[in-house]
């Protein structure tokens, strides 16, 4: 089975915006795509055949991602610091902008107070 085309688009998406913050860099440490700023994980990242499967750090959310069907604590211990494990079998617009959101408050949740201070502020 081929990865769906959409959700292909939204991880070169949700790709791309990580990388567009300040002092980010992209590894792939156990077969996963994770994108660390100043060397510390903000987001991971897996393409699979049927589904996008990534882990943000949602401290201010992470109880409304948590209600959704398709979200639960991240294993390995980190859910209960507020990693959350999200499992896409399809892509939609207000989804995108969903993932998008949860970028934004990842990274802020684990970038250094100076380079957050460097972003524009939160909407």
């Amino acid at each position: 089975m081929t990865t769906p085309a959409a959700l292909r688009k939204l991880e070169a998406a949700m790709r791309d915006r990580a990388l567009a913050y300040p002092q980010t860099e992209e590894a792939f440490p156990w077969g996963e795509r994770a994108i660390k700023v100043k060397g510390k994980a903000f987001l991971f990242m897996r393409l699979g055949d049927s589904e996008l499967s990534f882990s943000v750090k949602l401290p201010r959310t992470g109880l409304q991602a948590l209600a959704l069907p398709f979200a639960k604590p991240t294993e390995y211990g980190l859910g209960r610091h507020g990693w959350v494990t999200v499992r896409l079998g399809k892509a939609t617009k207000p989804l995108t902008e969903q993932c998008m959101a949860w970028i934004d408050e990842s990274f802020r949740a684990v970038a250094p107070k100076r380079v957050v201070a460097s972003l524009p502020a939160e909407s």
